[in-house]
Formats: C-alpha cells, structure tokens, sequence
C-alpha cells in the first residue's frame, strides 16, 4: 500500500470539494444580489411613477389661477414651485445630474441639441406625430418634489419637472396660443401636462395628461386623459 499516494488523492479531492461548495457559494451570493438589484430596481421605478403623478397633481392646483392659458404656452408664466431658471444642471439626491435644458430638448424633437424650427414640427413616429400642431414644451414647475410639496407629507429622493404644452389635437398649427372656440378647434381650451421624474440609479418615469378648463370657473380644471409614456 502506498499511503503517500492515498494521501494524496484525498487532497485532490479535498480541493476540488472546496472548490465545488466556494462556487455554490459564489454563486448564491450573486443571485442573491441579483434578485435585491432587480427588487430595488422595481421599486424605484414605481416610486419614480408616484412622483411623477404627484408633481401632475401639484402643477393642475394652480392652473386654475393662471387666467389667460397663452401666459404657459409662451412660457411667460411658471409655477411659484421653481428652484431657479428654467435652465442648466440640476444635482439629485444620489449624486447624478441632470439638464433642464436637454430634459425641455428631448421633450421637444426628441435629441439633447437644442430644436431648430423644423425640428419642432418633424413628425417623430409614437412620439410627436402632429406636424405643426406638435405641443412645443414650456418648464412649469421643477425641483425636488420633497421641495414642492410639504415635508409632512413627503419625503422623497425624486426630482420633478412638469412642462406644458398646447394640446395636439389643435388644428391651427399654432401650438403657442390656444385655441378659442373648441367648435371649430377641437383642443380648444385644452391644455398638455408632461410631468418627468428623476431619481436614484437613472430611475426616469414620464406621465402626459390633458386637461381642460371646467365649465364652472371656481371648478378649476379636468383631467380628460392619463397616460404613462416611460
């Protein structure tokens, strides 16, 4: 018999053992991490939506005030919820960035680069479809949603823009100025929202409603459609 032979082979087989159980290991460690990731993942994206829907419901309280509709399609007038110009990079919580100015160019022809003219009538299929009638977007309100609404109430990492717009279904090819009789206009008196949140690992949701002026003035506005875009 040779034992230093034996002893040998039971090391080889002690070695692959440890090798076999260090990969299980490995690799259930790294399911684990996975699973967490993707729950995480999940959950920003849903909180994202809520956020996004939020800084909506904030923006449609004080569309009521704003008498003339044209003041917001030509950007002249904003919501008292800004954190500065409607313009340049904006840190979130995580320690990202982002840029008001892109966000309003993607918005607007779907590219970073600023929109030429023609740019903001190209028909971009599922997305700006209505040639001249296409919404050109204005930043109405914008900031960190925890900013927006009170502290009691929310406590959240989510940077929010909301822009509006004229609503596409307009026929004058005149998306700066809305229009008077909806008998002969059909988005008459009919305003775009699009509300964007942003938040930790690139979380991004986008909401866009319409909305229209209720009948009764001290009703302030109605919410005709929903829809969430990303």
């Amino acid at each position: 018999m040779n034992v230093r032979a034996e002893r040998g082979v039971a090391l080889v087989l002690a070695l692959m053992v440890i090798l076999l159980l260090s990969a299980l290991g490995l690799a259930l460690v790294v399911t684990t991490s996975t699973e967490g990731l993707i729950a995480a993942n999940y959950r920003s994206g849903q909180e994202g939506l809520y956020a996004a829907d939020a800084a909506a419901e904030r923006a449609l309280n004080d569309l009521p005030a704003v008498a003339d509709w044209n003041a917001l399609l030509d950007g002249s007038s904003r919501s008292a919820l800004i954190d500065g110009a409607p313009n340049g990079v904006r840190m979130l919580a995580d320690g990202s960035t982002i840029d008001l100015t892109k966000i309003l160019s993607t918005a607007n022809c779907g590219k970073a680069t600023p929109c030429s003219p023609a740019d903001l009538v190209a028909n971009l299929t599922g997305g700006r479809p209505w040639g001249a009638n296409n919404p050109v977007w204005r930043l109405y309100a914008y900031g960190n949603l925890a900013d927006l609404l009170p502290a009691a109430i929310v406590d959240s990492p989510f940077y929010v823009a909301v822009l509006v717009g004229d609503d596409p279904s307009e026929t004058d090819g005149d998306p700066l100025h809305d229009g008077v009789d909806p008998a002969i206009n059909p988005g008459a008196r009919v305003l775009a929202l699009r509300a964007e949140a942003f938040g930790p690992r690139g979380t991004h949701k986008v909401i866009e409603l319409t909305v229209a002026r209720a009948d009764a003035p001290a009703a302030g506005v109605r919410v005709l459609s929903w829809r969430a875009v990303r």
